[in-house]
């Protein structure tokens, strides 16, 4: 399993700017992918599906930038997963 995470400011004032490339980078993947990204979870919203047959979990933190940290080790640590199966962006 892959983690892929979007970072962003969770404010609607962010919406559509250089500030949320990541967010709109995990919107892109979402829809391509047909996953919904609406669970709330690892402070942040998530959804999980199959990408290039490898299962994967979108993560868009809900915390301001600077805390995106806490919204990634909580996810990286429930499915124990390694650096290696992480993706920022």
């Amino acid at each position: 399993m892959y983690l892929i995470i979007g970072l962003g400011n969770p404010e609607e004032e962010y919406s559509n700017t250089r500030h949320n490339m990541g967010f709109d980078t995990i919107n892109t993947l979402a829809k391509k992918h047909n996953i919904e990204v609406t669970k709330k979870k690892f402070k942040g919203l998530v959804g999980t599906g199959i990408i290039e047959n490898e299962k994967v979990l979108l993560l868009k933190p809900q915390t301001y930038m600077n805390l995106s940290g806490d919204s990634l080790i909580e996810a990286m640590d429930y499915y124990n997963l390694d650096t290696q199966d992480l993706i920022v962006m």
